[in-house]
């Protein structure tokens, strides 16, 4: 079972869906039917279109709501002439927990780099945010077997000076390139098996005991009828949910995982 010394954590990432007049109705769905043990077991994570970060507070403040959100991705720069682009004090005055960074459609699309994804997280951190940092092979790199090496090196180069102090309190998400959307998921041992490589990476880095306070999430078409087996794992402290996420119900599923069959 996820070790008790880490809270699971349920991630939605609501990707570009969701205006945010659907966010607040999401968000009121999900007010009527989560309960104090739901928040007590697992920590509830939404990512929402920048479009709807302030709707989603307004909602969560006014009902005094548990969920915590994040942002789908930070600039690395502080301010300046970035059209487009969101600072971590922007994010950071909207009480944003969480920077999703790195994740592999921002790799893919918008070229984001090692370097970048490292910018990002110091960014993040400078502003008192908590990274969530994306990490995974694609299928061509898992047929060459090299699943493991790039994905390490991936985690190592998101850490870069970054102080143990920091890392263990950020997440990291394992999500297999090959897996997002395509109704394709590791099984649970594969899940296991990375989670668990990169937390020795961490602890080779680090130390053990920062190693042990990582929560490392795994994500790749996870639904409500396969979360269970992979929340068994050991090292696999959540979910990072894409288009399961979107439907309130299902979420709800997703979170309540030790009641599924």
């Amino acid at each position: 079972m996820t070790n008790e010394k880490r809270q699971p954590v349920m991630a939605g990432n609501w990707k570009m869906n969701m205006n945010h007049l659907e966010a607040i109705g999401y968000l009121n769905k999900m007010a009527f039917s989560l309960i104090d043990a739901d928040y007590a077991r697992t920590e509830v994570a939404i990512f929402p279109p920048f479009t709807d970060i302030r709707s989603v507070q307004t909602v969560i403040d006014a009902d005094h709501l548990s969920i915590v959100y994040g942002a789908q991705d930070i600039s690395a720069h502080d301010s300046g002439a970035y059209t487009g682009e969101i600072s971590g004090s922007m994010l950071k005055k909207l009480r944003v927990k969480y920077a999703l960074i790195g994740h592999s459609e921002r790799r893919a699309y918008h070229h984001e780099t090692d370097e970048s994804v490292n910018a990002k997280v110091k960014a993040a951190i400078k502003n008192d945010l908590v990274p969530m940092i994306a990490v995974g092979e694609t299928l061509d790199i898992k047929q060459a077997g090299n699943a493991v090496e790039h994905t390490l090196s991936q985690v190592q180069a998101a850490l870069k000076d970054v102080r143990s102090n920091y890392v263990g309190e950020l997440v990291i998400a394992y999500e297999p390139v090959w897996a997002i959307g395509t109704g394709e998921v590791a099984t649970p041992q594969d899940a296991q098996d990375m989670s668990m490589a990169i937390r020795q990476k961490v602890a080779k880095l680090y130390s053990q005991d920062v190693a042990e306070k990582v929560r490392i999430l795994y994500g790749g078409s996870v639904k409500a009828g396969n979360v269970k087996s992979i929340m068994e794992q050991p090292d696999v402290d959540g979910a990072l949910i894409g288009g399961a996420a979107l439907d309130p119900d299902e979420f709800l599923r997703i979170i309540r995982w030790p009641d599924q069959p």
